[in-house]
């Protein structure tokens, strides 16, 4: 017997479209003392009634300048246990770069969150230079799809600029931040007392990224910086606090309001003078700061915006200068390697293909013009 089975027009599934509108809030402090027992700060921001689970993950390096630290987040927690539970002593990672070398630390970091029952609604405290900030910031936003992250950056460029953004990464297969995520803080205490025991690499390296920002963003804060670069090198802490509240600020402002917050596009006018920076860090084995490494960058693209005619001799030579007044070298022997091959490992041009990596999409490269008196930029497309 045949059955015969009439068969029926499909019905035409329309595709589905949902838009998820979502805003992150949270707030940069500054303070000093902040482990200090009259110091409610770091309470205060956790805001909440009962008292809330949190794992420290504290730099190292941090902990050869002040001794005694340990014990005083432990007397800090103690005074407002109401709020705060440390559940377990705090992990003590390395400082640096190598702190981001190293998939292990993320796995110790998602071990001990595992071992003591945090939550989404618990708390990871990151106390230490941007490179320990970004290993326990990824960690955090991991572990449980996002647990809240309280940042306390201990060096100039992470209170002035990693410390405050949205992102999170370590290092890879040879390249700068390949793993990551983009998850806002729950908040960031800036403690200036912190800034004081810096060795004078890291005191300076943080400038680049205001010198970065200023080009960028603010012709009078860059001003503000040539004009007081001798100070900010002699280490006066009050022309450095200025710096570090106005970069923060304007990279904020960049952030929430330039349309691109967790990077979607190709255009980014922060990594002004990244491309190579990121790429000299790696042929140096890390031993360039990463501020170092940004102001060689800077120094290298305004030098392309001047043989390209979008810069004139004197505003180049500003720029220059300005970087040299804040105590960096602007040239490496790394630099000269290889130049003849654009696509070998060890050229400073392979990390012209490397950055289309990271941007994704076309390879856009920031340079500066100024033909109307006001700095701005030139986006090249590759």
């Amino acid at each position: 017997m045949v059955i015969s089975i009439k068969q029926k027009t499909p019905f035409k599934l329309q595709p589905l479209q949902q838009a998820v509108p979502v805003t992150f809030t949270y707030n940069v402090h500054f303070t000093s003392g902040l482990f200090e027992l009259n110091n409610p700060l770091l309470a205060q921001a956790i805001g909440e009634k009962g008292s809330k689970q949190m794992v420290a993950v504290v730099d190292a390096g941090l902990l050869q300048h002040w001794d005694g630290l340990l014990e005083q987040l432990a007397a800090y927690v103690q005074k407002y246990q109401d709020l705060l539970t440390l559940k377990v002593e705090p992990l003590v990672v390395p400082g640096g770069e190598v702190a981001k070398n190293d998939l292990a630390l993320v796995d110790s970091i998602h071990k001990v969150i595992n071992a003591v029952g945090l939550c989404r609604h618990s708390y990871v405290l990151a106390i230490g230079g941007g490179a320990v900030l970004d290993l326990a910031g990824y960690a955090a936003a991991t572990a449980h799809r996002g647990i809240r992250l309280i940042r306390v950056p201990t060096t100039v460029l992470a209170q002035n600029d990693s410390g405050v953004g949205v992102k999170n990464g370590i290092n890879a297969f040879g390249k700068k931040n390949f793993l990551g995520t983009f998850a806002p803080p729950y908040a960031v205490l800036n403690d200036f007392d912190f800034l004081t025991t810096l060795e004078e690499r890291d005191w300076r390296a943080g400038t680049a990224e205001a010198v970065k920002v200023a080009l960028i963003k603010d012709p009078d804060f860059f001003n503000f910086i040539a004009t007081n670069a001798k100070a900010i090198a002699n280490r006066s802490l009050d022309a450095m606090q200025q710096l570090i509240y106005r970069c923060a600020q304007l990279h904020m402002e960049h952030i929430a309001h330039n349309g691109d917050p967790f990077e979607m596009g190709s255009s980014r006018p922060l990594d002004f003078g990244h491309w190579a920076a990121h790429k000299l860090e790696q042929l140096t084995d890390y031993s360039l700061r990463h501020g170092e490494a940004v102001a060689i960058g800077i120094a290298l693209d305004t030098t392309y915006s001047y043989l390209a005619g979008l810069l004139a001799h004197s505003e180049w030579q500003q720029v220059i200068e300005t970087l040299k007044g804040l105590g960096f070298l602007l040239y490496v022997p790394e630099l000269a390697e290889q130049l003849e091959q654009p696509d070998h490992p060890r050229s400073i041009f392979r990390g012209l293909a490397e950055f289309r990596e990271h941007l994704g999409g076309e390879l856009m490269i920031t340079l500066e013009s100024n033909p109307m008196g006001k700095l701005w930029l030139f986006i090249l497309i590759w």
